[in-house]
């Protein structure tokens, strides 16, 4: 399958929006819908056994003692151009901590004041505890991708004729979005951010049920079936059929919508021209005053002045167009994620 037709991650868009912000940002712990859903992770007794050494000796070294300046020393003496390397992907605050707080330490107990010396040590210790134990556990990443697994769906999840309608409805989506005509607002911005990912979260269900339906169906080896039990398959292929029909009309409709926002996009950009018109036409006027007289540059102006109108009046047409059709995007009753895939319309079995 090439990149074309290979259709990216499909997230619910009810699923919160800092969780689908984890699962698009980590594509590669998605697992797909057809496959298990990833199983919680289990610590074995060689890595607890593993922490329990390392997280205290390492919250000992940068937390209790001058690790930080130990660190910086090492990497100086080879001349490495970043000087505290990795530890700056930590954050400044916890840089800051492994730095001075061996020098607060040295200095309260010179001042005479060790057991402030001592509660100092052992709250940056415990910091610097806590610190490992959220860096050790579970990403958030892979949690979101295990809570919400069924929730998206991924390339595997559909067979070449659905991954091919999948990514033509995602192309019309990102051509509104990525218009100009919807960054400058001329479109129904709140709409298309509303809709459109409702409706491609919408045609991506159905489709991954069509994958699993054509994927069943070869499964049963039809070639196998008397024709007898072929004819008792017949509704269901019909069935499909009429859903595929169904969801082909819907992704039609989205690329109308896409062929109206580009129109809308070319209207834009010649209302922008249309705006430096007046500055460019004072320049012109006095090119043609300067050449053929005041006559013929009123003549000239004004014809240009009627230029402008028309095209004015194009780009409120072709926008309203654009709207129209936004507007007709609307969740058909049949595809509603209430109906059962697969069924007659019934209620029956396909």
């Amino acid at each position: 399958m090439n990149d074309e037709c290979r259709p990216r991650p499909v997230v619910d868009p009810d699923i919160a929006e800092a969780d689908r912000a984890l699962l698009t940002g980590s594509p590669e712990r998605l697992v797909p819908a057809s496959a298990p859903a990833p199983p919680r992770p289990r610590l074995s007794p060689a890595t607890a056994a593993a922490r329990l050494v390392w997280i205290p000796a390492f919250a000992l070294f940068y937390g209790v003692l001058p690790g930080g300046w130990l660190r910086l020393f090492f990497i100086a003496s080879l001349d490495h151009d970043e000087l505290l390397g990795d530890a700056a992907r930590w954050g400044r605050l916890p840089v800051l901590a492994m730095m001075l707080t061996p020098a607060l330490q040295i200095a309260l107990i010179l001042l005479g004041w060790p057991e402030v010396a001592a509660a100092l040590a052992g709250i940056s210790f415990a910091g610097w505890v806590l610190g490992a134990l959220r860096h050790v556990r579970e990403p958030a990443a892979a949690r979101a991708a295990r809570d919400h697994h069924g929730r998206y769906l991924l390339a595997a999840d559909f067979d070449r004729p659905a991954a091919r309608l999948l990514a033509r409805a995602q192309h019309a989506v990102d051509a509104v979005l990525g218009s100009q005509a919807h960054g400058a607002g001329l479109l129904d911005a709140v709409n298309n951010r509303v809709v459109l990912p409702r409706q491609e979260w919408a045609i991506a269900e159905a489709l991954a049920e069509h994958t699993r339906l054509r994927r069943e169906r070869a499964a049963m080896r039809p070639e196998r079936l008397s024709e007898s039990v072929r004819a008792l398959l017949e509704p269901q292929d019909r069935a499909l059929a009429l859903s595929v029909r169904s969801v082909t009309l819907r992704i039609e409709a989205l690329e109308g919508y896409a062929r109206r926002a580009r129109e809308a996009d070319d209207a834009y950009h010649e209302s922008r021209v249309i705006q430096a018109l007046p500055e460019q036409n004072a320049r012109y006027r006095d090119l043609l005053a300067g050449t053929a007289g005041d006559a013929m540059a009123g003549a000239e102006i004004r014809g240009m002045a009627e230029d402008a109108h028309r095209a004015e009046t194009a780009l409120r047409d072709r926008v309203a167009v654009a709207l129209r059709a936004g507007q007709d995007l609307v969740v058909p009753p049949a595809l509603d994620d209430t109906t059962p895939h697969g069924t007659t319309p019934d209620g029956a079995a396909a």
